[in-house]
Order: structure tokens, then sequence, then C-alpha cells
């Protein structure tokens, strides 16, 4: 174990954490069709780039790898996004997430249905203790395995009800988590409000928070408190994928 710690004051007392012992919870990237999807985008795809008679994979006999990568962050498996993805100013999600650590809590909830809807929702929200915290990271129940791969377009995947987003957004969650393709409804017309309450879009928007979606958090991962880092690429662009770490906590 790391002589080094991780150090954080919660509610006036000290908690420690390893940072040799950070939990991945980023589904990774592969090429073809062993990833999340939605959006009823294609496929990753990683090829070798082919210029006359070079092919740019060592299988192929060429002294390096030298492939061409394409995807679509926001529909193929776990990424990040800022106010941008909304905005017609553009905002780099790196800019809302910045290098820090923040402390998350973690918490299973069971979706409430209406109809075909399966939301997440206010009163679920109501009853958990933010205070303290500027991430919220959410499992979805049941946390079955298949949503490491399973194509969501069209399926109407569970979403965050407007109003359980203002819980959220009231609590001054910074950096919101979630196991599903969207914090809002598949199908809602266009309107994004969960996506604009969360970030107080157009009003006054909050340039320093993002959402991060399709991420995978195993079942031996309990509710409560950790360190989040969020990692991420220079993009510029509203949304990059990312790799989100949880750290457990203890006390110091």
């Amino acid at each position: 174990m790391s002589r080094n710690k991780l150090l954080t004051d919660i509610a006036g007392r000290s908690y420690k954490a390893d940072p040799d012992a950070g939990i991945c919870i980023a589904l990774p990237l592969q090429s073809g069709n062993s990833n999340p999807r939605a959006w009823h985008v294609e496929n990753p795809l990683f090829a070798p780039v082919v210029s006359g008679d070079f092919t740019g994979s060592v299988r192929e006999g060429a002294p390096v790898n030298f492939f061409h990568v394409r995807f679509n962050p926001h529909g193929n498996g776990t990424h990040s996004e800022s106010v941008g993805h909304i905005s017609a100013d553009p905002w780099p999600v790196y800019k809302a997430i910045g290098s820090g650590y923040s402390v998350a809590r973690l918490i299973s909830l069971q979706p409430r249905q209406h109809g075909s809807d399966y939301y997440i929702s206010r009163e679920q929200l109501e009853g958990i203790s933010l205070e303290n915290c500027t991430a919220l990271i959410i499992r979805t129940l049941p946390n079955l395995p298949s949503k490491k791969t399973r194509d969501y377009s069209g399926q109407n995947p569970v979403f965050v009800h407007p109003e359980g987003m203002q819980v959220i957004a009231d609590a001054g969650i910074r950096h919101l988590l979630i196991d599903t393709p969207s914090v809002d409804k598949e199908n809602d017309g266009g309107k994004l409000t969960a996506h604009k309450i969360f970030w107080n879009y157009p009003e006054n928007p909050r340039r320093d928070a993002s959402i991060t979606e399709m991420v995978f958090i195993e079942d031996s991962c309990p509710d409560g408190l950790y360190l989040l880092q969020i990692q991420i690429p220079c993009f510029e662009l509203d949304a990059a994928p990312s790799r989100p770490f949880i750290f457990p906590l203890s006390p110091a």
C-alpha cells in the first residue's frame, strides 16, 4: 500500500484514501459491438491507416501500429459532457472537470415506473444525504452485467425526472455520474429538461459542472462516500470519453 494518502475533511471529520486503490468505473472502449451504445450511432471502429503499400498494423507487417479511431463520445461508452452539450457557446468538457478530487456519494436506486418510463424520482433523491458532497454517482438497479454491452437505442432507458434533477442541482452537486445513456428521456421532443436544470441553462450556466454517463459500478462497491477523480482528454469538444476513478474513504 502506498505511504501517501489522499486526505479530506467531511463535516468536521478527517478521512483518508489510498491513491493506489482507485476503482475505475469506466467501460473500456473497444472496436466493434462489445460496448454499450445509444442514439443509433455506429459501433466504434479502430482500423489501421492504409496508404499505398503501407498498412499500419504490426500483424500485417508494419513496424508500428498506426490506427484511425472512429467513435461518437455521446453514443459509444463512458463519457463526460459539459454545458456545451446544450449551448450554442462551445465549452470544452475538460474545463468543466478540472484536475482535482471531489467528495462523491454512491447510491443505488431502483427506478420508479410510470407506463413505459423508468426514472429516478424526486422522492428517492430527497431521501439521500448530499451534504458535504460535490459529486453524486447513481447506480441503477438491477445492476446487470448486460449494461456493459447493451444497445440502448430505441429502448427508452432509465432517466432522471426533472424534479429529481432539481434536488441534485439544489444540493450543489457539480459532477453527476450515472450508468444510463442520458439523464433525460430518450425521446423528449428535444426539451432536455434535466440537462438544463442541472446546468442552470440558459439563465446562469454552470460551466464548472459535468455529467458522466454509461459508467458501470460493480456490486462489490458498497454505497457510501468516496473520493472521485475524472480523467479526461483535452478535446476541444462538449464531450469526450472519460475514465472516472472512485477511492474508498476511511477515517484518518
